[in-house]
C-alpha cells in the first residue's frame, strides 16, 4: 500500500488506525445507547411533565447540525480518544431515546405491566426488568446503525484537525495530509477512504439484517 510523506508504512498505520477508529465508534455508540435507553425509558414510563422536559431537550439538541455541534464541543474537550468518545456519545443518544420512549408508551399498557404493579414491583424494576428488555430489538438495530455514523463523525473530526491528533493514527487524520498529495500519491487518500466506506457499509448491512431478524412484522 506504499508509504506516506514521512516514509511510514500505510498498511501499518491503517491497522493501528482501525483500532482507534473502531474503538471510538463502538464506545461512543455504547454511551449513546445507554443514555438514550435510560432517558427514553424514564420519559416513556412516567410521561407528564418529565416526559415533556426530556422531549423538548431532545428537540433542542436535534435542532443543531450534528457536525457543527461536534466541532463546538471539541473546542472545549481535549482531543484525546476518551474526549472524542464523550463528544460523539453526547450527540448520539437522542434518536435512541425517542425510539425507547415510543416503545414504552405502548408496552406500559400491556397486561404484564399491570400484573407487576399488582404484586408491588417498584418502578425501576418494571422499567429495566420488564419494559426495556421488550424494547431492545429496535434499539439493537439503531445502535448498530449508529456505529456507522460514529465512524463518519470521528473521521470528519480527525480530518478537520479537531479529532484524534498525530502521531496517533486514525482513518480520519490519515486523510488530512493526503489531500496535499492527491495527484502525486493518490493511495494516501484511497486506502483510508475505502476502509471508511466499506466499514460503514458493513455496519449498515448488519443493522438492516438485524432489523429483518428481530422485527416480528416481517416474519
Amino acid at each position: 500500500m506504499g508509504t506516506d510523506d514521512l516514509g511510514r508504512d500505510v498498511l501499518t498505520r491503517l491497522m493501528y488506525g482501525s483500532r482507534v477508529t473502531l474503538s471510538v465508534a463502538v464506545a461512543a455508540t455504547a454511551i449513546g445507547v445507554l443514555a438514550g435507553v435510560v432517558l427514553g425509558g424514564i420519559a416513556g414510563y412516567y410521561g407528564g411533565l418529565l416526559d415533556t422536559l426530556i422531549m423538548r431537550f431532545i428537540d433542542v439538541m436535534l435542532s443543531f447540525p450534528t457536525l457543527f455541534l461536534l466541532i463546538i464541543l471539541s473546542a472545549y474537550v481535549k482531543a484525546t480518544i476518551l474526549g472524542i468518545v464523550a463528544i460523539i456519545g453526547f450527540t448520539s443518544w437522542m434518536g435512541i431515546a425517542r425510539l425507547v420512549r415510543g416503545e414504552l408508551l405502548s408496552l406500559k399498557e400491556k397486561e404484564f405491566v399491570e400484573a407487576s404493579h399488582a404484586i408491588g414491583a417498584r418502578d425501576a424494576r418494571i422499567i429495566f426488568r420488564h419494559l426495556i428488555p421488550n424494547a431492545m430489538g429496535p434499539v439493537i438495530v439503531a445502535g448498530t446503525l449508529n456505529v456507522g455514523y460514529a465512524i463518519l463523525y470521528e473521521s470528519s473530526l480527525s480530518f478537520l484537525g479537531v479529532g484524534i491528533q498525530p502521531p496517533a493514527a486514525s482513518w480520519g487524520n490519515m486523510l488530512t495530509n493526503a489531500q496535499s498529495y492527491v495527484t502525486s500519491a493518490p493511495w494516501l487518500a484511497f486506502w483510508p477512504g475505502i476502509l471508511i466506506f466499506v466499514t460503514v457499509l458493513c455496519f449498515n448491512f448488519v443493522g438492516d439484517g438485524m432489523r429483518d431478524a428481530l422485527d416480528p412484522k416481517l416474519k
